[in-house]
C-alpha cells in the first residue's frame, strides 16, 4: 500500500481483464493523509495569508502640509447632503508632533501587516508630506468604491482637554440615501475593532459614547461619501500625556496595529 501510489504516479495504462484504465499523474493520487499535493500546497497558502487577494483601503487622517494650504483645505465639498471645509490642519501632541504624523506611521504599520497576510493594502494618500495637502473628505469617502476595497478603516487621534483619554471608533448613521446601503455592515466593523482594541489593553474613551469607545455620528464626509463598510478610530487623546506616549512609540504604535488588523480579520472572518 505504501508504494502502489508512487508506482501510480507514472504515466501510464494498466490493463486489467480487457479494460484499460486511463493514465494517472502524480497530480491525480492521493497521498496518505486524502490530499492531493496540489490539495495540500493550496491549503498552506491559505493559512498563511488568509486575506489573499482582498483589498483593503486605509485612510490616514489629515495631511502634513495642510497648515500652508489654508485656501485649498477650506473650500466646502460634498460632505453627504450638506457641505463641509475639504480638510482640516489636524491635532498635536503637546510636544508637538503632528496627528497627520500620527496617523501615516500607523497606517504603514496596519499596512505592513495586512500585506503579511496577503491583502491589498490601497492608501489614501502615500506620503506625509508639507508640501501636500487634503485628499479632501469627499475624495477619501468614495476612495474604497473606487480601489474595490472590501471595507475602508480611517485612522485619527482626537485633540481633547488633556485630562481626557482613551479611543474610540466611529460608524455612521443610516441617512437616506447617503449611507443606508453600508450602516449596518459599518456599525458591525466598528464594533469589532472597538472589541479588538479593547482586548489589545487600549483603554476606550472617558469622553465621548458614554464609557462604550462607540460613536455614531452623521456629519463626517469620509464616512457618508463611502459606498463601502466604514469605519473611523481616534486611537486616542494627543493631549493626554499618556495617550500620546502610546501613539508616538514604536511599542505603542505596535499594539495599536495589531488591534486593528484582528478587528479587520474578525470583520472579514479570516
Amino acid at each position: 500500500m505504501s508504494v502502489l501510489p508512487r508506482m501510480l504516479a507514472v504515466l501510464v495504462a494498466v490493463t486489467v481483464a480487457g479494460t484499460t484504465l486511463p493514465a494517472l499523474t502524480a497530480t491525480s493520487v492521493a497521498d496518505s493523509t486524502g490530499s492531493t499535493p496540489a490539495v495540500q500546497a493550496g491549503s498552506a497558502r491559505a493559512a498563511a495569508k488568509p486575506l489573499h487577494g482582498l483589498v483593503i483601503a486605509l485612510d490616514p487622517g489629515h495631511q502634513l502640509g495642510n497648515s500652508r494650504h489654508t485656501r485649498e483645505i477650506n473650500r466646502p465639498v460634498q460632505a453627504g447632503g450638506f457641505t463641509k471645509p475639504c480638510n482640516t490642519t489636524g491635532a498635536a501632541t503637546n510636544s508637538g508632533v503632528p496627528e497627520a504624523t500620527v496617523n501615516f506611521r500607523l497606517s504603514q504599520a496596519v499596512k505592513r501587516r495586512l500585506e503579511a497576510l496577503g491583502a491589498r493594502v490601497r492608501m489614501t494618500r502615500v506620503t506625509n508630506s508639507v508640501t501636500k495637502w487634503g485628499p479632501c473628505v469627499d475624495a477619501r469617502g468614495r476612495f474604497g468604491r473606487r480601489v474595490g476595497a472590501r471595507l475602508t478603516v480611517s485612522l485619527h487621534a482626537d485633540g481633547a482637554p488633556s485630562s481626557d483619554h482613551g479611543f474610540h471608533v466611529i460608524a455612521p448613521t443610516r441617512r437616506k440615501p447617503w449611507t443606508t446601503d453600508i450602516a449596518t455592515a459599518s456599525l458591525r466593523l466598528a464594533k469589532v475593532l472597538r472589541t479588538s482594541l479593547t482586548r489589545g489593553g487600549v483603554p476606550r474613551s472617558n469622553y465621548i459614547g458614554g464609557g462604550s469607545g462607540l460613536d455614531v455620528r452623521s456629519d463626517l464626509g469620509t464616512l457618508n461619501m463611502s459606498d463601502v463598510p466604514v469605519a473611523m478610530i481616534e486611537i486616542g487623546n494627543m493631549r493626554n500625556a499618556t495617550d500620546a506616549r502610546r501613539m508616538t512609540s514604536a511599542p505603542g504604535r505596535a499594539r495599536y496595529a495589531a488591534a486593528v488588523v484582528r478587528g479587520i480579520r474578525t470583520y472579514l472572518r479570516r
